[in-house]
């Protein structure tokens, strides 16, 4: 299980920064009013702060930095952080069905480059 750690510690800031990343992206689209009459000049960045979910995706940031201190204090860096390019898949391939998000072949094609080069640096 030790060993397993800090692989589960890397799978934990994918999945949180992922999370994080759709979740702000459906909420910055969404054109919701001010809780308040009174915050009704404040910038449309400052009210999106007061929302609940983009709350929660800003402490899903906060966890993923916690489970990537955790995961980089036992792993070499170099081998731990092309995990990270995983993030760019998942968000890709989850926006498509989640936002109508279009998967074109140049997308696809330089997903699977990706794919491609996270096997080939996990193999150093």
């Amino acid at each position: 299980m030790e060993r397993a750690f800090p692989w589960l510690m890397v799978l934990g800031t994918i999945l949180l920064t992922t999370y994080g990343q759709l979740v702000l992206k459906w909420q910055v689209a969404i054109r919701a009013p001010a809780p308040f009459a009174r915050l009704d000049a404040w910038p449309p960045v400052l009210l999106l702060l007061l929302r609940p979910w983009v709350i929660s995706a800003l402490l899903a940031a906060f966890g993923a930095s916690i489970c990537w201190m955790l995961a980089i204090s036992r792993l070499e860096l170099s081998r731990a952080y092309p995990f990270m390019a995983l993030n760019f898949l998942l968000v890709c391939l989850l926006a498509a069905p989640l936002f109508g998000e279009v998967l074109t072949t140049p997308k696809l094609l330089g997903l699977g480059f990706v794919i491609v080069g996270l096997i080939i640096l996990s193999q150093g």
